[in-house]
């Protein structure tokens, strides 16, 4: 059954498959792809910052704040002991502050607000401090969608410009939508524990209502999205460096 696994992506746990399994490789690659697709937007391109970014990125998004994710009631059911969890969560988003600020440095200090909000962001949210007010629809696409592109906008132009809220605004609706399939979809495999029924058609056929009918929509628009980021990312970025 679809439901016997914590999400789509999860692996058998135990062992470095509980390692592979905190990245949420999916929801990961779908975030850096806004940056890519920012970065490639910018009047000015050069495929090193772009490099960089996504290092910060995938650093802090894909590792640190799953794993804090991961540590805030084990929604993954993975074996990795607390300790471990802290400590990739910790040397993480550090290494992603590092390479904000050697990048700061390299290339322009301007950067060193978005630097401190991602630092921010990533603990306040995952960690669902101050009560859980940062753990909501909008935080998240403030600091999952319009932030990575904005970031990847805003790295390469050094600028603000009208194009770089746009791209940061339509990101933040992509992640929208991706909340609102994954809450169900997450529901649906970690929460609920039978669903009965059944849905009569107007031609008078009918079918049996199960977690695996109610998944498929859910997790099937959600894997076509993200490759479709990802596609769409990709080329922006070939288009850039031809």
């Amino acid at each position: 059954m679809p439901a016997e696994r914590p999400s789509f992506y999860a692996l058998a746990p135990g062992g470095w498959r509980d390692l592979v399994t905190i990245l949420h490789l999916p929801y990961t690659a779908w975030n850096l792809s806004y940056v890519a697709i920012g970065a490639a937007l910018a009047p000015h391109f050069a495929l090193g910052r772009l490099g960089l970014t996504l290092a910060a990125f995938f650093l802090a998004v894909g590792v640190s704040a799953h794993a804090l994710d991961e540590l805030k009631g084990r929604p993954l059911r993975t074996q990795l002991g607390d300790r471990t969890l802290i400590v990739l969560a910790a040397v993480s988003l550090a290494g992603a502050i590092a390479v904000g600020v050697g990048a700061a440095v390299l290339v322009s200090p301007l950067i060193i607000p978005l630097i401190a909000f991602g630092a921010v962001a990533v603990p306040a949210y995952n960690l669902e401090l101050a009560g859980g007010r940062f753990h909501n629809t909008a935080t998240f696409a403030l600091a999952w969608g319009a932030f990575p592109a904005f970031t990847g906008y805003f790295f390469e132009s050094l600028r603000v410009r009208p194009a770089g809220v746009l791209i940061a605004v339509a990101c933040a609706g992509f992640s929208v939508a991706q909340r609102r399939l994954s809450a169900p979809a997450r529901e649906l495999r970690r929460q609920t524990v039978a669903v009965a029924g059944t849905a009569v058609r107007r031609d008078g056929t009918a079918f049996e209502l199960n977690v695996g009918v109610l998944l498929a929509p859910l997790e099937g628009a959600l894997r076509a999205t993200g490759v479709a980021l990802i596609l769409l990312a990709s080329a922006l970025v070939v288009l850039r460096v031809q």
